[in-house]
């Protein structure tokens, strides 16, 4: 019934894309090429969108956009495009990508002429040059710089932004859409600011035209006689930027290290961590069919964590599934497969978990429709669907295939996407890593068994390795979901668990396959469709992935001859398309080439034909992708 309740760090999904590359484009490794992900929608060189709401990148403060990436990332700022594309970097590729864009001096546009009335813009005038003490507003350039260009490294200017962009952040500010550290001074000050005043100001600053000098002041000149400076709080750009996700704690012990790593290879804190939230407190919501579930707190705090825990209510919710008080768990918390983690290492995870810093974070509650979360609906689907049991190994494999099945079956949890599930959610054994759809995620995880998937039985132990280390690799990438895994996970494997899973992987049955024309001939592409999919993929596609779908090795994946590309299910070629992303950073691969989201440029019709010529260029055949496809993609649970 609730396995199907799928924690973002347990998503398995692997694009797995072959390299037979032809002839590269022309290409140079240069920052403008690695954020086109980035000026897809902020315009060329960061100099602003078109439509209003993509603001101007270049020349803005270093420590300014950099602090607005990590907003994004870490949920202090609110827009699902931007967070899932800075989602998979680090805060040094992110600061790397913020000094870039401070860096462009390129000149502003003659700013639209005004259509408010002469009495908006004088309000909007005093407010940004003088405030107004009776609201106790202050004003615009007492923060932004007398010339309101900003103030290095942290406070941005105000001019040569668009109205709707302006309106739009002050009424972030207002609904808590928007945040910084504290104090928070723009939400109080926007908090005090009327629907009126919002509009005056965002007409009169959209009015202005450029001084001179644009480029923001080094610092800002004293204050007037009397006047107060206001202390915003803005994290300041550090000299070295520290990992996007914490490092466990330092291990003292053998087994505090044993347990370390575990988490690690569980992935943990991918979970129980709310987005910008303390480590291992809990709180991330789960989007489900049934409801929405969030992660409990496993931080050593006793009122609100498992401090009050012994390891044998850890290990009776690891192999059991109950909670210390004999409470059936939802099976979000994935034990139908931690049921196998052997008690030996449930002792260690516990170990290192009393380890964290306490943090008094209490449980949200569940809320999933009656009668999901009931434990009698759950007592039921444990009947029907799960049986405890701890890992046997096979006596007839190797202690290195072993090892490698344990993880991948037990504390790796893959078959809880790569399996596909019944409509209770439960996983079909008689399927177990045979790929699946991902609940709420319209991602599709690949089957690990077939060779029109994402099996690997062809590969060499290397490449697997690679791709499962660093998220790339000489015979594909990790995308979407997958991104997270590796960023949060398989990249801390050591040499010998990767080696490991990679024999197991190599050695699952490969299943038998239908061929490839005549799954292509059951929805045959239309006659019109490729001349338009053609000259959409030369106008937008051609730049990176070249003019014979050959790609750009170590850059942008090939498409042609790419079982990535012509999978019997379309979600994760869709999805790419759509909302673009970036492979993770990694220590093996810390600088990622971006994938441009074409949501806002695409409809439904140009996004189909587009794919649908992809799928049947250069050797390739596969059935068309509608617009109804496309069209769901789009749909509430799309970021």
């Amino acid at each position: 019934m609730l396995r199907s309740l799928v924690r973002f760090h347990f998503i398995a999904l692997l694009a797995w894309l072959p390299l037979q590359a032809v002839s590269a484009p022309k290409f140079e490794d240069t920052m403008a090429q690695r954020t086109l992900a980035c000026t897809a929608c902020h315009g060329k060189a960061g100099r602003a969108g078109p439509d209003g709401y993509y603001p101007r990148l270049a020349g803005k403060p270093a420590g300014y956009l950099y602090n607005q990436l990590l907003n994004f990332r870490d949920g202090r700022r609110h827009y699902g495009l931007m967070t899932g594309m800075v989602d998979p970097l680090t805060d040094a590729y992110l600061m790397e990508i913020a000094q870039y864009f401070s860096k462009l001096d390129l000149p502003y546009p003659a700013p639209p002429p005004a259509v408010a009335t002469a009495q908006v813009l004088e309000r909007g005038r005093m407010l940004a040059t003088q405030g107004d003490a009776s609201q106790k507003i202050p004003a615009c350039v007492q923060c932004h710089g007398p010339a309101l260009m900003g103030v290095a490294p942290n406070i941005p200017g105000l001019l040569g932004l668009p109205r709707d962009y302006l309106s739009a952040q002050l009424g972030a500010w207002q609904t808590r859409q928007r945040r910084a550290a504290a104090p928070d001074c723009m939400a109080k000050i926007a908090g005090q600011l009327t629907t009126q005043d919002v509009a005056a100001v965002a007409h009169w600053l959209a009015a202005q035209p450029m001084p001179a000098n644009t480029k923001p002041l080094t610092a800002l000149p004293p204050a007037p006689h009397g006047a107060q400076r206001i202390d915003c709080g803005s994290a300041p750009l550090p000299d070295k930027a520290t990992p996007a996700v914490a490092a466990p704690a330092k291990p003292t012990t053998p087994l505090l290290a044993q347990g370390a790593y575990l988490a690690r290879a569980g992935n943990c804190m991918g979970c129980h961590t709310a987005r910008g939230g303390t480590p291992f407190a809990g709180g991330r919501p789960i989007e489900t069919p049934f409801g929405t579930v969030f992660s409990s707190n496993l931080t050593s705090d006793a009122a609100t964590g498992i401090g009050g825990w012994s390891s044998a209510d850890f290990w009776q919710a690891m192999h059991d599934g109950r909670s210390k008080d004999g409470r059936l768990l939802n099976p979000a918390f994935p034990y139908t497969s931690f049921t196998q983690v052997t008690r030996a290492d449930s002792d260690a995870l516990f170990a290192y978990l009393q380890t964290l810093p306490p943090a008094s974070q209490p449980n949200t509650a569940h809320a999933l429709r009656w009668p999901f979360g009931t434990q009698s609906a759950m007592a039921v689907w444990r009947a029907l669907y799960f049986t405890p049991g701890v890992y046997q190994a096979d006596a007839a494999r190797s202690a290195e295939w072993n090892r490698g099945a344990y993880l991948v079956r037990g504390l790796g949890h893959c078959g809880s996407c790569h399996t596909p599930r019944n409509a209770l959610g439960a996983s079909n054994s008689g399927f177990d890593l045979a790929g699946g759809m991902i609940p709420m995620q319209n991602w599709y995880a690949p089957s690990l068994m077939s060779s029109l998937e994402a099996g690997v039985a062809d590969w060499s132990p290397q490449d697997i390795a690679a791709l499962l280390k660093t998220g790339v690799s000489p015979r594909g990438s990790a995308a979407g979901p997958m991104a997270e895994v590796v960023r949060n996970s398989t990249q801390y494997l050591s040499s010998e668990d990767l080696g490991a899973m990679t024999g197991f992987l190599k050695s699952l049955p490969a299943t038998p396959e239908a061929p490839r024309a005549e799954q292509a001939a059951q929805s045959a592409p239309s006659v019109a469709v490729p001349g338009i999919g053609a000259k959409l993929y030369e106008t937008h596609c051609a730049q990176c992935h070249g003019n014979r779908g050959e790609g750009v090795r170590g850059a942008y994946p090939p498409l042609a001859q790419n079982r990535g590309v012509t999978l019997s299910d379309t979600s994760n070629l869709v999805q790419m398309v759509l909302y673009g992303g970036f492979a993770p950073a990694t220590e093996g691969n810390p600088r990622p080439f971006g994938m441009p989201p074409f949501v806002l440029q695409l409809n439904d019709k140009s996004t189909a034909a587009v794919l649908t010529y992809i799928r049947n260029a250069w050797g390739n055949k596969a059935s068309q992708v509608t617009e109804l496809e496309v069209n769901r993609a789009r749909g509430p649970h799309a970021r």
